[in-house]
This record gives structure tokens, C-alpha cells and sequence, in this order.
């Protein structure tokens, strides 16, 4: 699958259970905020979403309690993870990964080319979480800025040290609601609420020219916007957001004919062009715009594949109560 929104990666890695070499933390609840448990109405209530990403119908999932990470993961946060451990991500094992073309910080010889179909997305040589915009730039200014160009397995991975998991899917989207029944976006159905932005996503015309009207062209620091009702900030927009999850578009519709489910991760899911199970991606990032990708709303998924990584797509973590 190549994505608009998240392209996927083409060669992976020889070792799929990255998770296995990290020592495993004590489990920890830093960063975290209780999200209480109950009867979530999963799924596109608007049927505004897409067709292929299967939104609806809208069902019933029964969650116990659980914990959730106030914010994303940030730079600092996996630069101390990596630093204790020696891991190195994906990204920077196989030497490349996608950047966005009005962030690009590298030389004209580490473009190694453009997503097919999506040439807004570069294919840079030396691009990983270390130098996200490419081999010129670094983190040293994005310290509390979502941590970027990590795959599902490099998340697998920190979440095994940190001591906590990444969401379910019903978690994510119970969490993201802030207790909002059926609402567009974390803090109701309108966009810009008082006439301000909430979210970092596009403005202007896609991918060309960003207005930058909510003050970010890519990633926004971690709590750079109003956290919902239940202490989450930037749940949409910013980064996509690995989940647990295999991904089939056909979930929710297996589900109706259940009156109540519980949260599901099955091993099986959507399979892409190389034979690698897809996982779930929720929440939009910053490039996202409603003329091509209206996925920054709380009931929007995206999929990409496990080894997959690009300079939008980040996570955070959870844990039971």
C-alpha cells in the first residue's frame, strides 16, 4: 500500500520481533491519565469516512478501565530509551525513510526518489527519528515533539522497556472521544471551535501551500494544544498513532451482528502486496487536509504495515488499570 498519508516501507528487516532484544521494564504508569471504562460506540456516526478504511457500522465495544499516555511519545522520551539500550530502529537499519517535501532538510544526492503516486513523499538516505528531515536536520530543538519514523515493531519495542503497551484500537478511539458520544473530533463536532484551531493539520492548498494558520508546518510539540476531557492531548492531527491491531476493513462489519463485543487484537488482518500483516494507524497527522485525507477525526483509521515508517507517524502507550 502506498499511502497519501503514511507511505509504506519497501524492504524490510531481518528481524520482525524487534521487542525481543529489549529488556523488558517494570511496569510504569509515568505520563499516564485514567480512562474509565464502559460501553463505547465505536465507529463513524457522521458516515463521513472512507469506504475502503471501513468506519461503519456503528457498534457497541465494552472496555474495562484502563491508562493511557497524556501525550505522545516524544523525541527526549526515545532518545533515553535508545540511549540505555542501544536500539536502533528500522528506519536507520535499512538505511532510508519518507519525508515530506516542504520539510526536506538534505542533500540533493540523499533523495533517492518519490513515493509512487504520492510525490509530495521523498524517499531520503539517512532520514530516521535522529534527523527527521533528512541526514542536515536533528532533534535538538524537538525534544518534546513526537518522535517520528518509527514502525510498529520500533514501538512494540519501547513499550516492552517502558513497561506499558501500546492501545487497542477501541481504547485509542474510547480515549481520543474524551467521553463525547459520536463527535466528530475530541472536543465536539466543530472544527474550529471560537474560531480556533485545536488540532495541527493542513490549511491552505494540499501539498503545495500551508497557511499555517494553527503556527506548525509539521510536528507541534507534544502539548502544544488543549488536552480532551479525559487529559489527552492531540489525540488527532500531529502524528498518526500506532494501535495493536491487525487491520482488516472488514472489522466492524463482522462485529454487527453482536450485540456488545469486547476490544479485539487479532493476529490476522489485512495483508499488503509483500505478504506483511498491516496495523491499525489512528488520529491524522499534520498533512492531513479535507480535500484528500479527512482523517483527523476521532472515528478515522488508516493502516500500514508493521515495518513501515515515515516523518508522521508516531504512538503512544497504555496500560490496564
Amino acid at each position: 500500500m502506498s499511502s497519501c498519508c503514511a507511505p509504506s516501507t519497501t524492504g524490510a528487516t531481518a528481524t520482525t520481533d524487534r521487542a525481543a532484544g529489549v529488556p523488558a521494564g517494570a511496569r510504569s504508569t509515568r505520563g499516564q491519565v485514567a480512562v474509565p471504562g464502559g460501553l463505547l460506540r465505536m465507529g463513524d456516526a457522521h458516515h463521513e469516512g472512507y469506504e475502503a478504511d471501513g468506519e461503519g457500522p456503528v457498534h457497541d465495544v465494552r472496555l474495562s478501565s484502563f491508562l493511557m499516555d497524556a501525550t505522545t511519545v516524544t523525541n527526549a522520551q526515545f532518545a533515553t530509551f535508545a540511549k540505555q539500550t542501544g536500539y536502533v530502529t528500522e528506519a536507520e537499519e535499512i538505511g532510508f525513510s519518507a519525508v515530506f517535501h516542504a520539510l526536506l532538510d538534505a542533500a540533493p544526492g540523499d533523495v533517492m526518489g518519490q513515493a509512487t503516486g504520492t510525490p509530495w513523499w521523498l524517499t531520503v538516505k539517512g532520514a530516521s527519528w535522529r534527523r527527521p528531515a533528512g541526514p542536515r536536520s536533528s532533534i535538538t530543538d524537538l525534544r518534546q515533539h513526537p518522535v517520528v519514523h518509527v514502525s510498529w515493531r520500533d514501538a512494540q519495542a519501547y513499550c516492552r522497556w517502558a513497561g506499558k503497551r501500546l492501545p487497542t484500537e477501541a481504547e485509542w478511539e474510547h480515549a481520543a472521544r474524551g467521553g463525547l458520544e459520536g463527535a466528530r473530533f475530541p472536543w465536539g463536532d466543530e472544527l474550529l471551535p471560537k474560531g480556533r484551531w485545536r488540532c495541527n493539520i493542513w490549511q491552505g492548498t494540499f501539498p503545495t501551500h500551508n497557511t499555517l494558520d494553527d503556527g506548525h508546518l509539521g510536528t507541534a510539540p507534544v502539548t502544544a494544544f488543549v488536552p480532551n476531557a479525559h487529559g489527552l492531548h492531540q489525540t488527532v492531527g500531529n502524528v498518526w498513532e500506532w494501535c495493536a491491531d491487525a487491520f482488516s476493513p472488514t472489522t466492524y462489519a463482522d462485529r454487527a451482528g453482536t450485540e456488545v463485543v469486547d476490544p479485539l487484537v487479532g493476529p490476522d488482518g489485512s495483508v499488503d502486496d509483500d505478504g506483511q500483516v498491516e496495523r491499525v494507524m489512528r488520529g491524522g497527522s499534520y498533512l492531513c487536509h479535507d480535500s484528500y485525507c479527512y482523517r483527523y477525526r476521532v472515528a478515522a483509521r488508516s493502516r500500514n504495515t508493521a515495518e513501515s515508517a515515515s516523518g508522521n507517524i508516531g504512538f503512544r502507550c497504555a496500560n490496564d488499570a
